[in-house]
Order: C-alpha cells, then structure tokens, then sequence
C-alpha cells in the first residue's frame, strides 16, 4: 500500500512538472535558497569585515527572500505579488553585487593585468550570480501555474 502511493505521489510531481504547475515548490525552493545563501553571503562579508556598506543588502535581503517565498507557498496571492517583488530585489542585487567584485578585482594591485591571482584571491567574481539565480527562482515561481 505505502509504495502505490509513493508511485502516485511522483506521478503527480512528474505531471504537475510537464504541465508547468510548480508554484508552491519553486516558492519554497526560493526560501531555502536564500536563507543558505544569506548565510553564506554573512560569513563571507564577515571575512572581509563588513568595508563596505553594500555589503549588508544581500544578507539583510535572505529573510526578505525566504518570507515571500514562505508566503508564496502559502498563498497565490503572495505568491504573485510579494515574491516577485522580492525576487526582483534580489536579482538586482546580485547584479549589483557582480559588478561590485568586478570592481574590488579591478582595483587590488595589478588590476586585471593580474587576473590569476587577483581573480582567486579579491572577491569572488561569480558567487554574487548565484544570488541572482535564487531571485530568478522566485520569478519563475510566480510565473509559473500553483499545484493542485
């Protein structure tokens, strides 16, 4: 008996997957993901001793991200309001936070000249885009038709 309704309950998941119905799932994917990566991004900044300002707005923005994405998989409503609107934030954010190690690359010494050793020991350039994929997990989700 419990192994039918496993094999039920994956033949609904594949279905709601073929017909773009994952609404609540990509929500709470979108609010795990950006609590680990607040907390990530918090004891990296914390390494670099909070320099520069800016470097509060992704931490502070994981709460913002995992609260619309819990409130996404609650309501259809949050979840086509709120979480775009947070996921929106955080997209840009992440933006902003590639540029911004583009920019702490460019300036240790030797700049780009130097891109070997500046690229692996200033900021890492890329880990700022891994935010922006948790934002875009949130507008897909809004995008995207609620389960049944």
């Amino acid at each position: 008996m419990r192994r039918a309704t496993r094999s039920h309950a994956i033949g609904r998941y594949a279905r709601d997957v073929r017909t773009g119905r994952l609404e609540r799932s990509l929500s709470a994917l979108t609010a795990v993901g950006a609590l680990v990566t607040a907390g990530e991004i918090y004891f990296e900044h914390d390494k670099a001793s909070f320099g520069n300002r800016w470097m509060w707005v992704p931490v502070a923005l994981g709460p913002v991200g995992a609260i619309a994405g819990l409130s996404g998989v609650a309501s259809r409503r949050a979840a086509k309001t709120l979480l775009p609107i947070a996921s929106a934030t955080i997209v840009a954010n992440g933006l902003q936070g590639a540029w911004l190690h583009a920019r702490g690359v460019a300036q240790k010494p030797g700049g780009w000249h130097n891109f070997r050793y500046n690229v692996e020991m200033g900021p890492p350039l890329l880990a700022p885009l891994l935010v922006t994929l948790v934002g875009g997990m949130g507008l897909l989700a809004a995008a995207l038709r609620r389960e049944k």
